[in-house]
């Protein structure tokens, strides 16, 4: 374990994260909102902090391994969350507790969108702006963007890049240099934030709200400027754009790689696991939409507009709202929940267990179905046309087991609290997902649960993020023997 070289890298990190508080000081500057102290306060501290941690190892030079990295990307996290909750602390008025920033810090990098902080409508414009850019930095991954510069400082970026990046194949690589593939991805991300923001602005949006709900949207984060999300706004356009959206960020980006190198859409339709996803998307909104006509909670046309909304947002795990689904009649709250489980696409900003996982367990089931039939058959399994093999589908497997196993550990916890179960049930589910909204007291918001609660689910939300092993591994004693 190379010490100073992780100690090096973060130091480096952390001056570049400072960076990020600056655009909030013009912000507060245009709009006069007089809290621009915050973000150079915490600009300077996280800049010097930075320094200070890494002068004493500038010189240090090594080669950074793959246990390097695991334990640099966790480590950048808590430190980034702890960090970015510096401006919201020193914000007046906007958490009163340093749980509840970090709290709404860390939900912000992680892309979870739980909130503890209510009267958004009233909140300085700029601190507003800090929340919707901390989602989308932690959209693509921190990690990701810095594996971009490392190279040029003399430090390796691919274990880095193989500990955060999500999905069972960590080893495809879109470019043969790592930088090069960061790079790639970072442009495309950019590139769909600009013209979701140029969307959301045509269709009525404020320039302020199209460019901090573009933030948003992309990042499959959820967070609003508004108390009542999308739902604010009142407008089919702007809902059928977040919808596009929200869809196209929840594919794996390696698509729109494909799709932007060969200039051709025809690789999304050619993709099982997109095709998957979408045909887990129209029979979501199907059963939504007719949820709400069959227990008439809304006419039919409203019926549609809202199912397909909050179907699209829910499953994508960005959680944004144009209705209150926790009120929603029968089954529908807890289908919605957990159709989060299964999230978006490998690859993507999205969160939960990630298609391509459930389209393996589901093979992988129906494959043991057939050798109950015909014991001495041979059944390959595949996806699409490539065969898949043993070891991916026993990964898989392990992944899920520990899912499910972190789940129930982390919702034992919040019942220890005092948390009634669907509260508890739906907030675990939401943080481990990295969705945002909960049903019962985390419907709105996170702010009356109990401190204790706010940081398992933390946990639950960094062990989402990373999903699961990478920092499950730091806790195996294997990992720490040379």
């Amino acid at each position: 374990m190379h010490l100073r070289l992780i100690t090096k890298v973060l130091g480096l990190l952390l001056m570049v994260f400072s960076l990020s508080m600056l655009p909030s000081v013009l912000v507060s500057f245009i709009y006069n909102d007089g809290i621009h102290d915050a973000f150079i306060l915490g600009f300077l501290i996280t800049l010097f902090t930075g320094f200070a941690i890494w002068i004493p190892v500038r010189h240090h030079q090594a080669d950074l391994r793959t246990r390097d990295g695991f334990v640099i990307t966790v480590l950048f996290w808590v430190v980034l969350g702890l960090a970015g909750s510096i401006p919201i602390t020193l914000a007046p008025a906007a958490t009163e507790t340093f749980t509840d920033s970090f709290f709404e810090s860390f939900s912000g990098l992680t892309t979870t969108g739980a909130t503890v902080i209510t009267g958004l409508d009233e909140l300085p414009k700029s601190l507003l702006f800090y929340r919707q850019q901390l989602q989308w930095m932690g959209g693509m991954g921190i990690i990701v963007l810095a594996v971009a510069v490392l190279p040029m400082l003399g430090i390796g970026g691919m274990q880095l890049y193989r500990a955060e990046t999500p999905g069972p194949m960590k080893d495809a690589k879109l470019t043969p240099r790592i930088a090069e593939t960061a790079k790639a991805l970072w442009y495309i991300y950019f590139s769909l934030t600009l013209v979701c923001t140029l969307a959301y602005w045509a269709a009525g949006m404020t320039l302020f709200d199209a460019i901090s709900h573009s933030f948003s949207t992309v990042a499959i984060g959820g967070f609003s400027t508004h108390d009542a999300s999308i739902g604010y706004f009142d407008s089919p356009a702007i809902e059928l754009i977040a919808v596009v959206f929200m869809i196209l960020s929840a594919a794996n980006f390696g698509l729109h790689f494909v799709a932007w190198r060969s200039r051709s859409v025809k690789h999304y339709l050619l993709d099982p696991e997109y095709r998957t996803f979408l045909m887990i998307v129209a029979g979501l909104s199907v059963m939504t939409i007719g949820l709400l006509v069959f227990t008439r909670t809304y006419d039919p046309v409203t019926s549609v507009r809202y199912g397909l909304f909050e179907a699209v947002s829910i499953l994508t795990t960005t959680g944004f709202g144009t209705a209150d689904f926790a009120l929603w009649p029968l089954f529908g709250p807890f289908m919605l929940i957990l159709a989060s489980f299964v999230g978006g696409c490998a690859a993507s900003t999205a969160g939960g267990i990630k298609v391509i996982r459930s389209m393996l367990l589901m093979k992988q089931g129906l494959r043991e179905i057939k050798r109950l039939i015909h014991p001495n058959g041979v059944f390959p399994l595949k996806v699409g046309k490539r065969p898949v093999g043993d070891r991916v589908i026993e990964a898989v497997w392990g992944f899920f087991s520990m899912y499910i196993l972190v789940y129930a550990l982390i919702l034992f916890g919040l019942l220890a609290t005092g948390m009634d179960f669907p509260t508890s049930w739906s907030a675990v589910a939401a943080s481990l997902n990295n969705l945002g909204p909960g049903l019962g007291s985390v419907a709105a918001h996170y702010g009356a649960i109990p401190d204790t609660a706010k940081w398992l689910l933390c946990i639950a939300m960094l062990l989402g993020r990373l999903e699961v092993f990478t920092l499950l591994v730091l806790f195996s004693p294997q990992f720490w023997r040379s």
